[in-house]
């Protein structure tokens, strides 16, 4: 693992074109961040099993190049995504609830993004978080860019919907959020363009994209979403050019595609070189031509998802 000056000039390259995580111990990465403090590292976590930690990738070597411990909080349940909001501060949302929805509460964790790349403990505030109409499984934690204001997205088979938490959240009491909108999709993970004014939401099988207008989306495509083993998440990259797309599993994939049209904001942080040494290629094989796939590959993937769904309710029940 790199750390220190090495690690300063790792992540310095440009590698949003998609790459490999090659740390072992990250084995079922359920969320993905693109860093604006950091060009290039992309923030990602296992989703249970593991511990109260965060890792930062290198997207030019896949390698990690800081772990995050956090203190502060409870020992974490089902952690399932994770987003930056304003002034680098980072969000993560304990929200899984594999077991049909039996949690009356689940979490928020918010931490500052360190300016330095070391392995350290950094102290958290924890949220409770519960729905307005009952509890649910969720994997989709977003907060928008410039307002702040974080939202959730339930996994529902048959579709979903967009959660509202309030302006202000309280460290002391009860967040309760709120059903805003549809989402039409079964979703694993969603995305924020870094200018707020897109919503990108993926799921196992395909991709929406909606025009944020304000909070009221209104779908605006589909998304060109790789074939993937189990995926379960989504980042734009910190300049808003790409779309990249995580899986689980030992050894994973992250895909770079290109975003939608004005996703891009001209303020955003880029890597400072134009190269790359990507292992997997942002041209991603598997992609389909205008958001769609195959009905083989449809099979293909719902086998896979159901394996995977499987394995998990049976591990934590």
């Amino acid at each position: 693992m790199l750390v220190g000056p090495a690690a300063s000039v790792a992540v310095a390259a440009d590698g949003d074109k998609g790459f490999t995580i090659a740390d072992p111990r990250i084995t079922e990465s359920s969320g993905l961040a693109a860093s604006r403090l950091h060009p290039g590292v992309y923030w990602t976590h296992n989703d249970s099993d593991d511990g109260p930690y965060l890792y930062a990738v290198d997207s030019a070597t896949g390698k990690t190049v800081a772990r995050l411990t956090l203190t502060g909080i409870g020992t974490p349940r089902d952690v399932e995504a994770i987003s930056i909001g304003p002034d680098n501060e980072i969000w993560v949302g304990d929200i899984g609830d594999n077991l049909g929805g039996t949690w009356k509460y689940v979490w928020i964790y918010r931490l500052p993004e360190p300016k330095k790349l070391v392995d350290q403990t950094i102290k958290a505030t924890q949220y409770v978080v519960k729905y307005s109409d009952g509890a649910r499984d969720a994997e989709s934690l977003l907060v928008h860019p410039k307002t702040g204001r974080v939202y959730i997205i339930d996994k529902k088979e048959e579709g979903g919907h967009l959660y509202e938490g309030p302006a202000t959240l309280s460290a002391s009491g009860t967040n309760v959020f709120r059903p805003v909108a549809a989402v039409d999709l079964w979703a694993t993970d969603a995305a924020f363009s870094p200018d707020g004014s897109q919503l990108a939401v993926r799921g196992y099988f395909g991709g929406i994209s909606y025009d944020w207008n304000g909070g009221k989306i209104k779908r605006a495509g589909r998304l060109q979403v790789p074939l993937q083993g189990q995926g379960e998440s989504v980042s734009y990259s910190a300049d808003g050019t790409k779309l990249m797309y995580g899986s689980e599993g030992a050894g994973s994939a992250v895909v770079a595609e290109d975003a939608p049209a004005g996703a891009a904001s001209s303020g955003a942080a880029k890597s400072p070189s134009g190269g790359g040494s990507s292992s997997a290629s942002g041209g991603g094989g598997g992609s389909s031509s205008g958001g769609g796939v195959t009905f083989g590959a449809l099979a293909v993937a719902g086998v896979a998802a159901a394996v995977f769904g499987l394995r998990r309710r049976t591990r934590r029940s």
